[in-house]
């Protein structure tokens, strides 16, 4: 390839799905941020499930877009996302232990294991993304 061609290669249309992804992150970073303000009293949930699923919804925005690319390279993306999700399913796993150890129950619980979820979604797809909108297809 060319010099020219890997410039526009590099420089190619993508969908904004790292900065949908952030903000899917921030989201969770504030419902879980305003659980932790209340603890250890019981925290209203409305704010944190409106933030769950505004984090949810942008989440699965970013991924039906990214899905809509056919010029990609998703075997790398598959290879890369895959083995960073296997990480932080463990990392999920260790916090989810810690919620249950530190006696987080009811609904408190359900909200934060979902939110533990978006949270052990998100970086993979980052990661995933980031690594294959540079490799070339063929």
């Amino acid at each position: 390839m060319s010099a020219p061609d890997q410039v526009a290669w590099a420089n190619r249309k993508v969908p904004p799905v790292t900065a949908l992804w952030m903000l899917s992150l921030a989201l969770i970073a504030g419902g879980v941020s305003y659980l932790a303000a209340y603890l250890p009293k019981r925290a209203p949930l409305g704010p944190a499930v409106g933030l769950l699923a505004a984090a949810a919804i942008v989440l699965g925005a970013g991924v039906v877009l990214l899905a809509r690319q056919r010029e990609f390279a998703w075997q790398r993306f598959r290879q890369v996302a895959g083995w960073t999700l296997l990480a932080y399913v463990v990392i999920a796993g260790m916090i989810e232990y810690a919620f249950v150890y530190d006696h987080t129950h009811g609904a408190v619980l359900v909200v934060m294991t979902s939110m533990l979820f978006v949270f052990m979604l998100a970086p993979p797809l980052l990661v995933g993304f980031t690594v294959a909108r540079f490799q070339h297809t063929s």
